[in-house]
């Protein structure tokens, strides 16, 4: 029997189709025996990859891709799977998420599972108050406006990480030499996210997105949330008193998200690993068991399938154009040391308000510093 242990993260989103797709596995090989246990979503984000010694499969967020080659924790991929899968894997990609785990010249994970910062709404709520789904950020403000009047009110997540996630996206950010953005697109991004916060619920600064998509499911005090990352398991009527419907975000500015299956270096059983990442990637498997059971498919077959789109309320029809569309984040060794650390900056600011000036300096000396980590190591 050969023993391989998994990680992903603690939602339903991120171990309800691994489990299932185990089930499907066993049956083709039950001499393989897989189990998966979760950590947190803010380890997930921010947990370096080499802290998870012990597992075989580890599912991993894309910007700890390079501090996870620098130190050899991961297989390249490309190394041990089949052309062919490669390339199916790269023409279906759903925007650039296979790209997202290519680094140094190898592939270190498929893409399981796809998101990307979209909209969420309660359309009973905004059509009790007239109003339209916004397309802007002027849109927004607007319909925080009419909203309140009714006693509802917008919200986003605005931890710190969500945060970064929310500047980059809507800033663009080229990370251009030791800047991160031309300056006045950086004021403006930052003004945006501001006013925003300054009108949003409070459960805003101290949410992440499953937190704030589960309170306008269950409650009736938020209709509209501008960016979150998507969360399939919510346009589902099987969790909360509420279905939620998606949309991409204002003037689509959202950052690239979702999860990667890779195979750790340490892993006694690395060709029965990369076995299972094959099988649980394939169109098959995504637009079947795996999404049936509350994962959200990175596979674009399962993003297109028409019974899938209608057993989630029209989620991946919805939300696609903003995933093609979605922002990534750089992956060099220090990224994840600059997003800790801007989240940092950026979260007393939206919470307090500041010199724009004095916060775009900050987060340009962090990128400067995590660059130089890079080097160092």
């Amino acid at each position: 029997m050969i023993d391989l242990h998994g990680v992903t993260w603690d939602h339903e989103r991120g171990w309800g189709g691994l489990r299932a797709a185990v089930d499907a596995y066993t049956e083709l090989r039950p001499d393989v025996r897989i189990t998966w246990e979760t950590r947190s979503l803010q380890a997930f984000a921010d947990r370096p990859v080499e802290e998870v010694d012990g597992y075989d499969l580890i599912v991993l967020d894309h910007p700890s891709i390079g501090a996870a080659v620098g130190r050899g924790s991961l297989v390249a991929l490309d190394e041990h799977l089949d052309p062919a899968i490669l390339e199916d894997q790269r023409a279906a990609s759903v925007g650039r998420s296979f790209a997202s785990y290519t680094w140094d010249g190898h592939q270190w994970a498929l893409a399981v599972d796809a998101a990307a910062q979209v909209a969420a709404y309660r359309k009973d709520l905004l059509d009790r108050a007239g109003v339209d789904v916004p397309r802007t950020w002027d849109d927004v403000l607007r319909a925080a406006s009419a909203l309140g009047e009714r006693g509802v009110r917008i919200a986003m997540p605005a931890i710190p990480v969500d945060a970064v996630c929310a500047f980059l996206g809507i800033s663009a950010a080229p990370f251009d030499g030791g800047q991160v953005v031309e300056r006045e697109a950086g004021r403006r991004a930052l003004a945006i996210l501001r006013e925003v916060i300054e009108v949003a619920h409070p459960i805003s600064l101290t949410s992440n997105p499953p937190s704030v998509l589960a309170h306008m499911a269950e409650l009736e005090d938020v209709a509209y949330c501008p960016l979150a990352f998507g969360y399939v398991t919510f346009a589902h009527d099987r969790l909360a008193p509420h279905r939620l419907r998606f949309a991409p975000g204002p003037a689509s500015s959202g950052t690239l998200g979702g999860a990667g299956i890779a195979v750790s270096s340490g892993s006694a059983n690395v060709t029965a690993a990369c076995a299972f990442v094959a099988f649980v990637t394939s169109p098959d498997v995504q637009r079947g068991v795996y999404v049936a059971s509350g994962g959200q498919p990175g596979h674009r077959a399962a993003w297109t399938d028409p019974d899938v789109d209608a057993a989630s309320n029209g989620f991946f029809s919805e939300t696609l154009s903003a995933l093609d569309a979605a922002y990534l984040r750089p992956r060099h060794d220090g990224f994840l040391a600059f997003q800790d650390e801007a989240g940092g900056i950026l979260h007393p600011y939206l919470r307090d308000g500041g010199d724009p000036d004095d916060v775009l300096d900050r987060v340009d000396a962090a990128y400067r510093a995590s660059r130089v980590t890079e080097v160092e190591r």
